[in-house]
């Protein structure tokens, strides 16, 4: 009888945890309030043939791109679900009238209130059409540019790069001195361009170059317009030699890459996103993510030795030394917390050795440096 009565027991909790997540399975939605802006979310959570728990997230007012969470887990009424692809949380209790959830959602900062409902069909907002894929630029393509447009910055502006934005196939920048142009030309670090004149560190420039060409151009067919702006619109005449110096290398540690293949087209464009001590990598092969690194956090260029050639997703959570400050960035991008801190995440090589299976390490290596022959002020637009 006893064993039989601890057998209904284990039975019944197993139905309640099940009919618990079974309540918990839907679409849920609500509004999270920012200072600038509302921004209305969408949560769809499913159950998985072997009970485990999936969600899906949208920010409709940004993007129709859905986003996949990578944990899910109920406990009793406390709901918490992680999306690593931007360092997101979301934390949350079911109502005992299983309608709502009220929580919170995190996104490497202050924890914002998010309070979600199960929407009526007539209540329900509707996901917006994903855009079309943009068209990219022929392989074969005669590089070249329309116009580039060159002034100077304005002090209160902040550095950025970015192909493609707003939609269009236009390349721009803010705040960029000319070492940088030079560096991302020719996909190195600042400290490979040699010789030259102090105000290509001291001038910034916002840039915006229209290409001759239709299409979105990938970063290496950037890299080739943008040479071909800094020779015609800076008359920049240059060299490459090979030099020895120090160097970080990317190699693969014990044999066990713990990558995610990317799963979407392999034609669109890398995604570098950074947030306070974490970096979100989405398409991008480990040499496009060595020069991602080279070009924004280490203090020597990053060589990619470890023979990968496709494209990952992952996200490298870390909190950084003094070193490892962002060139480009005035007051660099701090930790999310002192390494002191209980629940600080590792330093940025422990970090790769333990989340991507890779290894970061310092050595030397023979690499292209470019020498600055001859360069001018930009020339008038």
């Amino acid at each position: 009888m006893t064993n039989r009565l601890v057998s209904m027991l284990a039975l019944a909790a197993l139905s309640g945890g099940t009919l618990l997540a079974q309540d918990i399975a839907g679409a849920w939605q609500g509004t999270l309030k920012l200072p600038a802006q509302d921004l209305r979310t969408i949560l769809q959570i499913s159950r998985g043939p072997d009970e485990t728990l999936k969600a899906v997230f949208y920010s409709i007012d940004q993007t129709p791109m859905p986003f996949n969470a990578n944990s899910v887990t109920l406990k009793g009424s406390s709901l918490k679900i992680t999306i690593n692809q931007f360092n997101g949380t979301f934390e949350g209790t079911l109502s005992s009238d299983r309608n709502s959830i009220s929580g919170t959602w995190s996104q490497g900062g202050p924890a914002l209130p998010l309070n979600l409902v199960k929407p009526t069909p007539e209540t329900a907002w509707a996901i917006p059409d994903p855009p079309p894929p943009p068209k990219v630029m022929k392989a074969d393509a005669e590089l070249g540019f329309e116009v580039a447009t060159i002034k100077p910055s304005r002090p209160e502006e902040t550095f950025s790069l970015a192909i493609g934005r707003g939609g269009a196939n236009t390349l721009s920048t803010t705040s960029t001195p000319l070492r940088t142009l030079i560096q991302f030309a020719n996909g190195i670090h600042p400290a490979q361009v040699l010789n030259l004149p102090s105000w290509g560190d001291s001038e910034k420039y916002d840039v915006t170059i229209k290409p001759d060409q239709e299409g979105l151009p990938s970063i290496a067919q950037a890299r080739v317009i943008v040479g071909k702006v800094l020779a015609d619109r800076f008359r920049l005449v240059s060299h490459k030699e090979k030099k020895e110096l120090p160097v970080y290398a990317i190699t693969v540690w014990k044999d066990m890459p713990k990558l995610d293949v990317h799963e979407g087209p392999a034609s669109n464009l890398p995604g570098f996103g950074m947030q306070r001590g974490s970096l979100i990598i989405r398409n991008s092969t480990i040499a496009e993510f060595a020069g991602f690194l080279q070009a924004n956090i280490m203090e020597r260029p990053v060589v990619d030795q470890t023979g990968l050639k496709d494209r990952f997703d992952f996200t490298v959570k870390y909190t950084p030394d003094a070193s490892q400050v962002l060139p480009n960035f005035p007051n660099g991008m701090p930790g999310p917390a002192p390494a002191s801190a209980a629940d600080a995440p590792p330093d940025l090589f422990t970090a790769f050795q333990q989340q991507l299976g890779l290894k970061l390490e310092s050595t030397k290596a023979s690499v292209d440096v470019v020498i600055v022959d001859k360069v001018e002020k930009p020339s008038d637009n």
